[in-house]
């Protein structure tokens, strides 16, 4: 029997599952949507904090996703003092431990923002992560609903600073009151009837997907879909079902011609069928004053509507609730021309602040999904049009002291006027393996300087891709002749100069192959961070 070691196994590499990897384009393209919806937020006077990605299970308290198992719906561990921590589900629960933390160090309202990871420990499945960003912001220690009705207006004004042009958004809002005060209504009251009661808060949710007749099967015995599908129902009777739908007053149109005028009288009727039934109307005012509010501030019912249909976080919201909503076709992975849906959301949450302090803290908030909304942009072509480009190759014709500090410092000089420069970094004796790096890299220009150019203090300048271009289309001398150069040489001192006019050009040249002859160009802006290069 031989004594010889097994050779260990090597060990193979796999992403777990419900995670992803992200390429540069991916981080550009968020970097790009983020930055724009910071500024948004930071008009309206909102400032960052963050939070650490790990809290103690106890304070993400019964917010979690299924049931009070660590291991539920959240990634957990336990401490060395056998304390119970998760991975954030959110980050609206994180808000509130570092509020009612630092209360009395903090100016309330306090307007705050947050991006960052959030992580379910949920079964994946097609566009379904259990790691994913978002975007939040939140208004802690504002009672009025002119805290909810501003953050559907800055809600519509960041989805617009994305580019989403007016009749391709909405933003839906509704009252966790109002859905309350209707199940009241229809004698669906006591914890004995939660079971039903959210039965019913998820029937109403599905108005956009089936209709009113297909809420009404959920809401009585169930409903089959085509493939034969059943969906067990909320159990309602005919009576029940018939107050409920006359009192959102689904079907009725307005009689007016002005729109914001139509969902005034829609709000009022729902709150005259609310006083009529004897339960409390109060919400229904409150969508009022935020009906009113918004409209005042030029916000027309395109943009933002009064939707009694909207279910957000049943066991979570308190008040208002409010939904962006993406109304465009995309098509979808099967070919098929789908609404593209939710985007992010929120509402008021006056509850979950005050499990810490023992006494009433009202906030409101909403979240934008990150990833699901970089989608949509790039499906509308509003994200990741501005290619990123590949940096400046310096290449190493000499491997000595001198030179390489040459080569240093010319990639250091284009650094300083901010273009971005690598120097190249693998085996320099084989040449022609530069310029194939180059090219896999999508280098625009290559700076080399051999034995000549460096006894005469100079370089040369290659633009790669005009070079690219000349091979493939030229095909005699003349045009050769009219073609702008692809190869320059010029003084040491006039390195930065020359790579800012060819990347210019190049800039140029991609805005005449988009179509956009109106933008001109500014050599002296090529350096610039805010600009695509």
């Amino acid at each position: 029997m031989s004594d010889k070691q097994k050779k260990p196994q090597k060990l193979k590499a796999r992403l777990p599952r419900g995670f992803g990897d992200r390429t540069a384009a991916d981080i550009h393209a968020t970097n790009e949507m983020v930055a724009k919806i910071r500024e948004v937020y930071e008009r309206y006077g909102f400032d960052p904090i963050e939070t650490p990605q790990f809290e103690y299970t106890d304070a993400l308290g019964k917010f979690l996703p299924d049931s009070d198992r660590p291991n539920e719906g959240v990634f957990s561990l336990q401490d060395d003092d056998e304390q119970w921590m998760s991975l954030r589900y959110d980050l609206t629960a994180p808000l509130a431990r570092h509020v009612a933390e630092n209360f009395n160090e903090i100016q309330l309202p306090y307007r705050t923002y947050r991006q960052g990871y959030v992580f379910r420990n949920e079964k994946p499945g097609p566009g379904r992560f259990r790691q994913f960003m978002q975007f939040d912001a939140d208004s802690v220690g504002a009672p009025g609903v002119a805290a909810d009705a501003e953050m559907c207006m800055m809600m519509a004004d960041t989805l617009e600073a994305l580019g989403i042009k007016r009749g391709d958004y909405v933003i839906r809002v509704n009252n966790r009151k109002v859905l309350d005060s209707i199940l009241t209504a229809i004698g669906l009251v006591g914890d004995e009837q939660l079971g039903q009661r959210l039965a019913v808060l998820r029937a109403l949710d599905k108005l956009d997907k089936f209709g009113v007749a297909g809420v009404v099967l959920l809401l009585g015995p169930g409903r089959k879909d085509e493939s034969g599908d059943f969906t067990k129902g909320a159990g309602l009777d005919d009576v029940q079902i018939m107050r409920l739908l006359n009192t959102l007053g689904w079907g009725e149109q307005g009689s007016g011609s002005n729109s914001a005028v139509k969902d005034r009288i829609t709000i009022m009727n729902l709150r005259d069928r609310l006083q009529e039934f004897g339960v409390s109307a109060e919400g229904a005012d409150e969508l009022l004053t935020i009906n009113d509010l918004v409209r005042s501030a030029g916000y027309d019912e395109n943009r933002i509507k009064i939707d009694p249909s909207v279910v957000r976080g049943l066991e979570y919201y308190t008040g208002p609730v409010y939904e962006a909503e993406l109304t465009f076709d995309v098509t979808n992975e099967k070919g098929e021309k789908v609404v593209f849906g939710s985007v992010g959301g929120g509402g008021r949450y006056d509850g979950l602040v005050s499990r810490f302090m023992g006494q009433p803290v009202p906030a409101t908030g909403f979240s934008i999904g990150v990833s699901r909304l970089m989608t949509a942009l790039k499906n509308l072509g509003k994200l990741g049009q501005d290619e990123v480009l590949a940096p400046v190759l310096v290449t190493v014709m000499d491997g000595d002291v001198e030179a390489m500090g040459r080569y240093q410092r010319f990639a250091q000089d284009l650094r300083n006027a901010g273009i971005r420069a690598e120097m190249y970094q693998g085996n320099w004796k084989k040449f022609g393996n530069q310029l194939k790096y180059a090219d896999r890299r999508g280098s625009p220009i290559a700076i080399i300087q051999g034995g000549d150019e460096r006894a005469n203090s100079e370089v040369q300048i290659k633009d790669l891709i005009e070079g690219k271009r000349l091979s493939g289309e030229i095909t005699d001398n003349a045009e050769w002749r009219e073609a702008r150069v692809a190869q320059v040489v010029v003084p040491e001192d006039q390195l930065v100069e020359k790579v800012r006019e060819i990347l210019a050009h190049q800039a140029e040249d991609r805005r005449r192959a988009k179509g956009d002859y109106a933008v001109d160009y500014d050599p002296n802006q090529i350096g610039d961070t805010s600009n695509e290069i």
